[in-house]
């Protein structure tokens, strides 16, 4: 798998010999991207309460503690489809 530095690398000397048409798809792609930024910056997100980490962090425990029966993909996939 390429780095990003790799990637960024590749996409710089694309974009200095694209042609027009690549060229304004990549500033569509920046515009779409620069437009969910500023839509998800006038979000404002609730604070999660600090219970809700307490329980995650205690559930993590019982885990890592092998406290809890956990399920393989498999496992889950089979139980599923039996209930179809």
């Amino acid at each position: 798998m390429e780095s990003t530095l790799e990637i960024r690398k590749r996409i710089h000397n694309y974009i200095d010999d694209a042609d027009e048409r690549i060229l304004r798809i990549f500033n569509a792609i920046i515009d779409a991207e620069e437009e969910e930024d500023s839509e998800l910056e006038l979000v404002e997100y609730p604070q999660v309460p600090d219970y809700v980490y307490d329980q995650i962090e205690e559930e993590r425990r019982k885990y890592l503690n092998g406290e809890v029966k956990t399920s393989s993909w498999e496992e889950v996939k089979e139980r599923l489809m039996k209930k179809l």
